[in-house]
């Protein structure tokens, strides 16, 4: 099992940035790749970016591309999302996910549902 625990949300004004961070405990591997995904209000949920833990490769949703930076750190099993030029339409809750075998760009076409950990999620709320 691996547990996923979200932190780094809250508010901000149009414009602002934040770091999100997601903290991996458990059975924890270098065959998962992360990701988060977010839902905002009345939406369905939606991929945002990946990680591969091992080869490091990245993927991005094209609404976020440019603006939001992903990464790890492995010595502390930690994923971070970087969120610079935070636009309204990016409030929603933020999830973390990890999912065996697969890559980063694969990641991007699945739904949340077919990941094998999920976070709780941390609420990310933009302001106009």
């Amino acid at each position: 099992q691996v547990q996923l625990v979200e932190s780094g949300g809250g508010l901000v004004q149009a414009g602002g940035s934040l770091r999100l961070s997601c903290a991996a405990s458990g059975r924890t591997s270098s065959r998962y790749t992360m990701g988060w995904f977010r839902q905002a209000p009345g939406s369905e949920r939606e991929f945002v970016a990946a990680i591969s833990w091992s080869s490091g490769r990245l993927y991005y949703a094209d609404s976020v591309k440019g603006r939001f930076t992903i990464s790890r750190d492995n010595a502390k099993n930690t994923v971070y999302l970087q969120m610079n030029s935070l636009k309204p339409e990016d409030t929603a809750v933020y999830y973390c996910a990890a999912r065996l075998f697969t890559t980063a760009q694969a990641m991007g076409g699945m739904t949340y549902d077919a990941m094998n950990y999920k976070g709780k999620g941390t609420l990310v709320t933009v302001s106009a």
